[in-house]
């Protein structure tokens, strides 16, 4: 909780003057940056799935996907815990709650599938190539600024702003604001492409696992 809490405020402060001043702005900054913090601790953390318990995985026939799902559903309660501080900060910025927020189940669910999708990916890739784990911090860093979390994508022309929706972070963080901010239900399309980033990730990641699983003994 205190960790995206600290950042937001530090990036609320300075963003604030350089940036967007409008209206409920900090609740558009903390919606951004939870669902973009969930996405790097979720990512990050299962890299490291199957190299954590290689001793165990070595050893003993067991399935490997319960390592990659026990973290997996730890960053999970880990953002459940931070989207209290999302709430501590509408309440500040005198926002009304009502019950579209029920909806955000839907991209919660979308977002656990993807970023495990991803992770399967990122546990496989770390088992062969050490640097995943920097080439990756690198990656998103880079990638939050495409996330359009301290800005909004109505400066740039309708083509660049679909081109945002090919980043499924910020799908989901589009998803949030639409609920929480806009008190909105989001269009058919965003639902599609948050159900198809799920469904596309986690196929992909379970190929990738499928195809190497039976090497990983040897990097051990």
């Amino acid at each position: 909780m205190l960790s995206p809490l600290l950042f937001f405020m530090a990036q609320a402060v300075i963003a604030s003057k350089f940036f967007l001043r409008e209206e409920h702005y900090i609740s558009y900054l903390i919606t951004g940056n939870i669902v973009y913090f969930y996405f790097t601790d979720a990512t990050l953390n299962e890299m490291f799935a199957f190299q954590a318990n290689g001793s165990i995985i070595s050893k003993i026939n067991v399935d490997k996907e319960i390592f990659l799902f026990s973290r997996s559903f730890s960053c999970l309660i880990n953002f459940l815990f931070t989207m209290i501080d999302m709430v501590i900060v509408i309440a500040i910025d005198k926002m009304s709650f009502h019950w579209n927020f029920l909806m955000l189940i839907y991209p919660i669910v979308c977002m656990f599938i993807t970023f495990m999708g991803m992770g399967y990916i990122l546990s496989v890739l770390y088992i062969f190539f050490k640097d995943t784990q920097y080439l990756w911090t690198v990656f998103t860093r880079v990638l939050m600024y495409f996330c359009a979390i301290f800005y909004k994508i109505d400066r740039f022309s309708p083509t660049a702003q679909k081109l945002f929706y090919v980043n499924p972070v910020f799908s989901y963080i589009q998803y949030f604001r639409e609920i929480v901010i806009y008190n909105t239900i989001p269009s058919i399309e965003l639902h599609v492409l948050c159900a198809l980033y799920s469904v596309l990730f986690v196929l992909a990641g379970k190929f990738v696992f499928t195809l190497n699983e039976d090497k990983f003994a040897y990097y051990f």
